[in-house]
């Protein structure tokens, strides 16, 4: 879904790249693809096969929007070809997965950007400088929340399945918990979780996790996701006022008001045109990315320690 309706069709507005070829492991998607983008047929890979892009001076960045457990394989495949990595958030299901990512990128001297759209939207780059410039005073605490009510997955959908990296968390969760770090600045300390689900005829991961983050000076988040309830906050309470974005992580839309009546108006253009156009610049300029690699992987610490935690009756987890 994400590459047919997003992706594809944002690659027709970028300035700085363009698609040039598709891994599939449906062949019936094959002259699809071919009819809509003139996608020639020796740019067209498995993932079996998709190393043998390694001889294609076609292709020079692979965008892994797989089932989140399968990350780590297809990145890796990728950075082996030589070809610079974007890949979809999370970045993988384990921490240690993340740096397998990382080495296997450091090691083919290849670039490694995380597919996280919203550091690359205005009115939340907007809020990004405001953790550091406190024009409203010390940051005293924060909620973030995202989630849909999922009535659309059919019983063999990945992100129902623990072992595919499916459940709330993966999916949504990490939108409030990089909203607590971009917004604060600051990585947690602590984080205690609780987990449930709601339709276990259903669900085997989780359909719902709550996480509280402890920051640095005594900062504290409250976050949520969900596949039950449709949800798109962030509110952030500081010394002498406060601001929030709702929604704050919708494919458009994303909008915000401040205590003192500022109203940070959405943002007109497309969110992934202008996160690839920005990837791409940073790897023709050889200039740092926006979100790289390390970015994905710190995301990814937290969610370990959160599910600990979840496992263990929201115990503390030190981080």
């Amino acid at each position: 879904y994400y590459s047919t309706d997003l992706l594809a069709p944002a690659l027709q507005k970028t300035k700085h790249c363009e698609l040039k070829g598709i891994v599939t492991g449906s062949p019936e998607k094959i002259p699809v693809w071919k009819r809509r983008y003139g996608i020639s047929d020796r740019n067209i890979y498995t993932y079996e096969n998709m190393h043998e892009a390694s001889n294609n001076e076609d292709i020079d960045v692979m965008y892994i929007v797989t089932p989140n457990a399968l990350h780590k394989e297809h990145s890796i495949k990728a950075a082996n070809a030589g070809k610079h990595v974007w890949c979809e958030k999370p970045m993988a299901t384990t921490a240690e997965d993340c740096r397998k990512i990382i080495a296997a990128c450091e090691d083919n001297k290849v670039r490694l950007m995380m597919g996280y759209r919203m550091q690359h939207e205005p009115i939340t780059q907007t809020v990004i400088n405001w953790g550091k410039t406190n024009p409203y005073g010390k940051i005293n605490s924060l909620s973030a929340e995202a989630g849909f009510r999922s009535g659309g997955f059919n019983t063999n959908h990945w992100k129902l399945y623990k072992k595919l990296g499916g459940g709330a968390m993966f999916d949504m969760g990490v939108y409030p918990l990089n909203a607590a770090r971009y917004a604060t600045g600051l990585e947690p300390v602590a984080v205690s979780a609780t987990q449930k689900i709601y339709r276990d005829e259903i669900f085997e991961a989780d359909e719902e996790t709550v996480f509280d983050l402890t920051f640095p000076n005594g900062i504290k988040a409250h976050c949520k996701t969900s596949f039950a309830e449709n949800i798109n906050l962030l509110d952030v309470q500081c010394e002498n006022g406060w601001y929030k974005l709702k929604p704050m992580q919708s494919y458009s839309g994303v909008q915000g008001m401040t205590s003192d009546g500022k109203v940070l108006s959405p943002f007109s253009g497309i969110q992934q045109v202008k996160q690839m156009d920005d990837d791409a610049l940073a790897i023709i300029n050889k200039t740092p990315a926006i979100v790289p690699g390390e970015e994905g992987l710190k995301d990814i610490i937290v969610v370990d320690a959160i599910f600990k935690s979840a496992r263990e009756n929201g115990k503390t987890i030190s981080l």
